[in-house]
């Protein structure tokens, strides 16, 4: 389905509602804001078209999906529900042309195409329908004494209400999913084991005709790399962001903040798997040479090469943000310290950073959580092994490594392998959320001090 038709389904009811309220405004006596009654009969076209696209895209794929099944053979039709979705995987797959057609499923797929072609054709019609029947009850509404602009916040309030809710409930959601994968995980694993175990092997048998251990799910080692490479990383963005900022705000001219910030700021452009490039192929071997020149036996791939390439990718977000809440801090503050006889830098440390405390204390947090889920420049200059060491020269992997290696591929979401991937989602949803909490703690502390 052209998109230009959809857009035309929903815009073209909104556009001939703005006029027609707006000209009915000015007929009816030349109201001061005839803007308002246009604004008006537009949203109310506007509205109910994006409620019926919103629900149609949500509901065709299934809707679709079910009327496939129903029209499938009766040897089909009757198998259990995890099978009969696999066969309909397969028949959406042969109707969209991923996969090789096959004999007995392909008058489903042709049935499938249909039905999807069919759906695509009435979207924009539903659509259309929508917002004239909404064009329709806005116009009926229009009278002399109707308060248009109160209408109109209100209608405007509402959407924003239901984008918030929408955000919430997106949220909430994928809590709820992951929380509910990670309870059938810990129905095949001990949640000690998964908690404290020393161990992360998580290579199981999938069928019961393969050789292969039960698989070792301890996320103690995974975790640990990843606490690793987000200290190493900390420990390189925290100072030089920090102090980048200071100057920046600080002491820097006009004319070198013009051009270094923006600089500065480009380093968080840059693609993450072109620092991967950089740390596997220059970082990790400097690394190794500068290990064997002291003496210390370094790996090709390493934690140190990792951590200091993040580290570098994350000075931005921690550089950007705080030059802002320094820059805010008020010049009260500054003059009367200086006032009373400090010197510019003791007025910046004693009295410009404590009162940018909450906003910095924001700018850390975020960068600890890019780098604790950055997985490119860990794939690439840390490896995959799942090692529980402190050792920065050792190669380790990380949380959301494991993730992406566990959900890679073919698997079978019955399995402890693939279902762990979502109890470590889990658990580091836990972790940034307990970071969140003590941030909040900071930025409540300190802005009561200083407001």
């Amino acid at each position: 389905m052209p998109t230009v038709l959809l857009f035309a389904a929903v815009l073209a009811p909104v556009a001939l509602g703005y006029f027609f309220g707006r000209r009915w405004a000015l007929g009816a006596g030349g109201r001061r804001v005839p803007g308002h009654f246009g604004i008006f009969v537009g949203l109310c076209a506007l509205l109910p078209g994006l409620a019926v696209l919103a629900l149609w895209l949500a509901l065709e794929e299934r809707v679709v999906t079910a009327m496939a099944a129903a029209a499938l053979p009766a040897g089909l039709a009757g198998l259990p529900a995890e099978r009969l979705a696999l066969v309909m995987n397969q028949v959406a797959n042969i109707a969209a042309g991923t996969v090789a057609a096959q004999s007995e499923a392909m008058a489903a797929a042709a049935h499938y195409r249909a039905l999807g072609e069919y759906a695509q054709l009435l979207m924009p019609l539903a659509v259309a329908a929508a917002a004239a029947a909404g064009f329709m009850a806005g116009r009926r509404m229009l009278r002399a004494d109707f308060a248009a602009r109160s209408a109109v916040e209100r209608m405007v309030l509402a959407l924003f209400m239901v984008c918030s809710c929408a955000a919430i409930l997106t949220t909430v959601g994928i809590v709820l999913s992951v929380l509910f994968e990670t309870l059938r995980f810990f129905e095949k694993v001990s949640p000690a084991e998964f908690l404290f175990g020393l161990e992360w092997s998580p290579q199981t048998a999938i069928r019961q005709d393969q050789v292969g251990a039960s698989g070792s799910f301890g996320a103690v080692p995974v975790f640990a790399g990843t606490l690793l490479i987000t200290v190493i990383a900390m420990a390189v963005a925290a100072p030089l962001g920090l102090l980048s900022a200071v100057y920046l705000a600080e002491y820097a001219p006009r004319r070198v903040r013009a051009v270094a910030k923006p600089l500065l700021e480009l380093l968080a452009g840059i693609p993450t798997v072109v620092y991967g490039f950089f740390a596997a192929l220059t970082v990790a071997p400097l690394v190794r040479d500068g290990g064997a020149w002291l003496g210390l036996t370094a790996a090709s791939e390493s934690a140190l090469a990792a951590g200091l390439v993040m580290g570098v990718m994350i000075i931005p977000f921690v550089s950007s943000l705080s030059d802002d809440v320094i820059s805010a801090v008020p010049a009260a503050l500054r003059d009367g310290s200086l006032g009373l006889g400090a010197t510019r830098s003791e007025t910046i440390r004693r009295v410009v950073l404590p009162a940018a405390l909450p906003g910095i204390a924001g700018s850390l947090l975020l960068a600890v959580s890019r780098a604790i889920g950055e997985t490119m420049i860990v794939v690439m200059a840390a490896g995959l092994a799942a090692r529980l060491t402190a050792n920065p020269l050792d190669a380790v992997t990380t949380v959301t490594v494991q993730i992406v290696t566990l959900l890679t591929g073919d698997q079978e979401f019955d399995s402890a392998k693939t279902l762990a991937a979502f109890a470590l989602g889990l658990l580091l949803f836990l972790v940034t959320l307990i970071m969140n909490l003590i941030a909040l703690f900071i930025v409540k502390r300190y802005r009561e001090n200083y407001e």
